[in-house]
C-alpha cells in the first residue's frame, strides 16, 4: 500500500497584517472629508483577538466599518473571520462595536468540515481534527487534490488555509 498523504486545513489571521491594514484605515479616516471633527476609533487588542471601532454615530460606524473592511481585504486578510455584531452605546452619545476576531478552525466548523468530505463519497479519504485545524489523509493525491477544490467550493463560515500538503 503506497505512504498515505495528507494536507492540512487551518484559518489563521496574520495579526501584522491587521495592524498594517488598520493603520491604513487610520490613515484613510483622517484625510476623510465626512470624518472631519468627528469621532473614529480603531483598536486592536492581539492578546484577547479583538477589534474595536468606535464612532459618534451609526452612519459613521457603518462608513468605518467598510474603510476597515476594505483595507483587510486589499492586504490579503480574509475577513470571513472577523464577525460583525451589531454596535452598543458608548460614553458621549458615540457607538462602539467589538469585533471578535477567529484564530484556528471552531470546533463546529470542523465538525461540518469532516461531514461534508464524509458525505462527498470520496475514496479513502479520512478527516479528523486536531485541536484548532483539520488534517485530511488518502493514499490518492488526486482524491486529495479533489477534496480540496470541494472544500473551496463550499462555504464553512470561516476562512480555509491549506497546508502541510505532502
Amino acid at each position: 500500500m503506497p505512504p498515505a498523504s495528507s494536507f492540512d486545513i487551518t484559518s489563521t489571521i496574520d495579526f501584522q497584517e491587521v495592524d498594517n491594514a488598520l493603520n491604513q484605515a487610520r490613515k484613510e479616516v483622517g484625510q476623510r472629508y465626512d470624518f472631519k471633527g468627528a469621532k473614529a476609533e480603531i483598536d486592536l487588542n492581539a492578546a484577547e483577538k479583538t477589534l474595536t471601532l468606535v464612532a459618534d454615530d451609526e452612519m459613521k460606524m457603518n462608513a468605518l466599518w467598510e474603510i476597515v473592511q476594505t483595507r483587510l481585504v486589499r492586504r490579503g486578510v480574509a475577513i470571513k473571520n472577523f464577525k460583525a455584531p451589531e454596535s452598543d452605546a458608548a460614553a458621549g452619545g458615540a457607538v462602539r462595536r467589538v469585533i471578535p476576531i477567529q484564530q484556528g478552525i471552531p470546533i463546529e466548523a470542523a465538525k461540518e468540515i469532516v461531514k461534508f468530505l464524509k458525505d462527498q463519497k470520496l475514496r479513502k479519504v479520512q478527516a479528523s481534527i486536531q485541536a484548532d485545524q483539520v488534517r485530511v489523509t488518502s493514499p490518492s493525491k488526486d482524491e486529495l487534490q479533489d477534496a480540496m477544490r470541494q472544500l473551496r467550493e463550499h462555504d464553512f463560515g470561516v476562512a480555509l488555509q491549506f497546508g502541510n500538503y505532502r
